[in-house]
């Protein structure tokens, strides 16, 4: 027996053992009046009229279904169909009589008194007619009442898969406008850095040219290694900017000095891939270059409790007052926005002057490993011992 056919056979058994289950209800039902009107109709009798009228019903409900489903009772029919249904049931329970009718009187379980088919058909028309109306819209009810049930569970469903599919469209949307505030950081930078190549170029500074050529190929090529990289580890992050930053000491010479300060402890934590790069080229930018002076940049990584801090401080003139927000560029922005879309109010960006001189920009991140990174390469850098150190 193939498993169809076993599953099969178990619900017609299940079927047929819940009109046993009825039948033997309303048959204690009759045995309780028989035994308080002192009766003395053998109980079988009653057990077996009951348990016949059941498998009848039983025989007749598939029609029932059928009906069911063949005329629904919807809002916009709903008079029309239960009219019609109302004349079903009424042909239901006639046909449920007369099968009774027929079988009864060969099993002998009525009354001396009831003879033959139509005295059988006359007693079950006064106690059973009406009986099987109800059990036709009890019937009906529970198929229609799962009927319901199936579909609200269909609309569940539905509404998760809606749900999962706007979640799915959202996390799309949100790498896209990651990756466009990426694209618009890159650009930015390597414009500037080409910009600066060409005025070493019109001094006839070639050697410091080739040389800022090759860091800029050395830092565009990692960062393209990772370009859809949303989030790398602290370190793999510091790596990028001491890149960055050896381009930049060759534009600037001895008048940028650099610290780094990293806690060991937030080496692996997660941070925007290449976050810091427009800030400290804003430093760079608003501090260094703004002044003839030598100039030092400190970048700071700490944790506390749970939040990771990130801060770029110079010793230039800071932000002119009089337009500060504007002072910040496209850089700061954009840092800001991909900070929202990445982590929204968990995370923090705040740029404001010194007390005495410079500018401070801190980043505040929720503090996380960065999960399932791992190196590709070894990048090659030129001339970075002295950075950070």
């Amino acid at each position: 027996m193939t498993s169809v056919s076993r599953r099969r056979l178990r619900k017609y058994a299940a079927y047929f053992l819940a009109w046993t289950i009825l039948g033997l209800f309303f048959f204690s039902q009759e045995l309780a009046q028989r035994f308080f009107s002192h009766d003395p109709t053998p109980w079988w009798h009653y057990l077996l009229s009951w348990l016949t009228g059941m498998y009848i019903c039983a025989l007749l409900t598939p029609g029932v279904l059928w009906l069911g489903r063949k005329f629904p009772i919807e809002r916009r029919n709903w008079a029309r169909r239960t009219a019609l249904h109302l004349l079903c049931s009424v042909a239901f329970a006639l046909i449920n009589v007369v099968l009774a009718s027929i079988e009864l009187p060969h099993m002998r379980v009525l009354p001396a008194s009831v003879k033959g088919f139509w005295g059988t058909l006359a007693v079950l028309l006064l106690i059973s007619f009406h009986g099987s109306i109800l059990v036709y819209w009890v019937v009906l009810g529970i198929q229609y009442a799962l009927l319901y049930y199936r579909r609200y569970q269909e609309r569940e469903k539905q509404a998760l898969r809606l749900e999962l599919h706007a979640s799915e469209l959202k996390s799309q949307l949100m790498r896209s406008q990651l990756s466009a505030l990426k694209m618009q950081l890159q650009p930015h930078f390597l414009f500037n850095t080409l910009n600066a190549i060409m005025v070493l170029v019109r001094q006839q500074r070639g050697r410091q040219a080739e040389e800022m050529l090759a860091r800029l190929s050395d830092l565009l090529r990692s960062v393209l290694e990772e370009v859809e990289t949303q989030e790398v580890p602290l370190r793999r992050e510091l790596d990028y900017l001491r890149l960055y930053l050896s381009i930049e000491q060759v534009r600037f010479q001895d008048r940028l000095r650099i610290e780094i300060h990293a806690d060991p402890g937030t080496l692996d934590a997660a941070v925007p891939h290449m976050g810091l790069q427009p800030i400290v080229e804003n430093a760079i930018r608003h501090g260094i270059g703004r002044s003839s002076a030598a100039g030092k940049i400190e970048i700071s990584a700490s944790r506390v409790n749970d939040k990771l801090e990130l801060k770029v401080e110079d010793d230039g003139p800071g932000f002119p007052a009089a337009n500060f927000e504007a002072a910040r560029g496209i850089g700061l922005a954009n840092t800001r926005a991909r900070l929202n879309q990445l982590y929204g109010d968990a995370a923090e960006l705040t740029a404001q002057n010194r007390e005495h001189c410079g500018a401070a920009v801190t980043m505040i991140l929720p503090y996380h490993v960065a999960p399932g990174f791992e190196e590709t390469e070894v990048m090659e850098l030129h001339g970075l011992d002295d950075i950070g150190r």
